[in-house]
């Protein structure tokens, strides 16, 4: 029997780049990657676990950006994170509207759960890190360790671990503070 692998779902915008106030990045063009990120993910990598992005993306369902904009957007983000020896191992993004009802959009674990299926994630020792209470509770109820990332969001949910950003999380990861 093999063993189960373990990962770190990242939410993209407020973790890994910038949002213009309410909103996320419309085209690559406007796509800002935070400092630390590609080599957070090149730690999380180097520590064993799968890296993915789970990310809403309703702005496709609403007509803000279109399907192609959204894979550019991704293809910067990953070349970003390769050129600092990182990668992502699935980026996924939920492009349904708002209150749409789908199982997907978070803070249903749809995403997680389909990512984890099939990569043979074992959730209990996975991460999911975000900014937000809906990506807390898409965690916990996938069955993860929850990691919040400091912001001016007001937070409900109760995260597992708190830091100020992405490299301070990857770090303690690495460093195998959980075993």
């Amino acid at each position: 029997m093999t063993e189960k692998k373990k990962a770190v779902f990242l939410d993209r915008d407020g973790v890994l780049n910038q949002s213009f106030g309410n909103r996320p990045p419309n085209n690559k063009e406007e796509l800002i990657v935070f400092p630390g990120v590609p080599q957070a993910v090149a730690n999380l990598n180097q520590a064993g676990f799968l890296v993915f992005v789970v990310t809403n993306q309703g702005g496709v369902g609403l007509g803000y950006m279109t399907p192609q904009d959204l894979a550019g957007i991704h293809e910067k983000l990953a070349e970003e994170v390769t050129q600092a020896g990182g990668h992502f191992t699935e980026i996924m993004a939920c492009m349904h509207k708002p209150r749409s009802g789908c199982s997907c959009r978070k803070p249903k674990p749809g995403m997680l759960l389909t990512l984890g299926k099939k990569y043979d994630v074992d959730l209990a020792q996975s991460f999911m890190v975000g900014d937000r209470d809906m990506d807390l509770a898409a965690g916990k109820a996938a069955g993860t360790k929850t990691i919040l990332i400091a912001s001016d969001e007001t937070i409900t949910e109760v995260p597992d671990y708190t830091f100020p950003d992405l490299l301070a999380a990857s770090r303690f990861l690495k460093d195998g503070i959980e075993g």
